[in-house]
């Protein structure tokens, strides 16, 4: 599997570049997407902030970012 982002990605840039991304990361609670925070915030610290396992929230990023890759 492709790595698109990995745990020191920043959540905007994220955002910005893979909008298929946001529904995976607002299911588990980082509804502030567009917020100052999220433009310095790792994906990493992100998911421990809201009491996820950094690899596990990477993993489902790119698993969504695959999977709408694979749509094209």
């Amino acid at each position: 599997m492709s790595e698109f982002v990995n745990g020191e990605t920043l959540v905007g840039q994220i955002v910005r570049d893979y909008p298929e991304a946001a529904p995976v990361l607002m299911s588990i609670g980082m509804h502030c997407l567009g917020c100052p925070a999220s433009q310095m915030e790792s994906l990493a610290d992100a998911a421990r902030v809201h009491g996820y396992q950094p690899e596990d929230v990477v993993k489902a990023v790119n698993d969504a970012i695959a999977k709408k890759a694979e749509e094209k």
